[in-house]
């Protein structure tokens, strides 16, 4: 267990994930971090695999979130022999599985909030608030 509060580990990940999207590196470190050649990384880009950022005077450069894209990619062609048409399919559907699978917590947290709140008003209908006015202790 960590000695940081929580929302200190909250802004933890967050700058992480930050970080992670920074554009640091120039085409050619990116190709030597992955081990590959940087023709390779620019073929990619054309075929919409990767997109680095840009600077200002048209340099490609690539977070580390892209070197981890780009490992990946590398891992499905090398090690598992996928060719990029079937990259390109494998990506897009894991695009198309991250956009449902939000979509899905979305909803979920939606159904979770009317569950809730019908609960509250359920619980207030079966303990009405009591009137001290209206005392069976006073019979005439």
């Amino acid at each position: 267990m960590s000695d940081k509060p929580e929302n200190q580990q909250d802004t933890a990940k967050h700058e992480d994930a930050i970080n992670k999207d920074r554009p640091l590196y120039v085409i050619s470190v990116a190709a030597e971090l992955v081990d590959m050649h940087p023709q390779t990384l620019r073929l990619y880009e054309r075929k919409g695999l990767i997109e680095p950022s840009r600077s200002s005077g048209k340099t490609r450069l690539y977070s580390q979130r892209d070197i981890e894209h780009l490992r990946e990619i590398r891992r499905l062609t090398q090690e598992l022999g996928v060719n990029l048409a079937g990259v390109e399919e494998i990506i897009r559907l894991r695009r198309q599985l991250d956009k449902l699978q939000s979509t899905m917590e979305g909803r979920i947290g939606n159904i979770q909030t009317q569950l809730q709140e019908r609960m509250k008003h359920y619980k207030g209908a079966l303990n009405p608030p009591k009137d001290d006015s209206s005392d069976d202790t006073d019979k005439s």
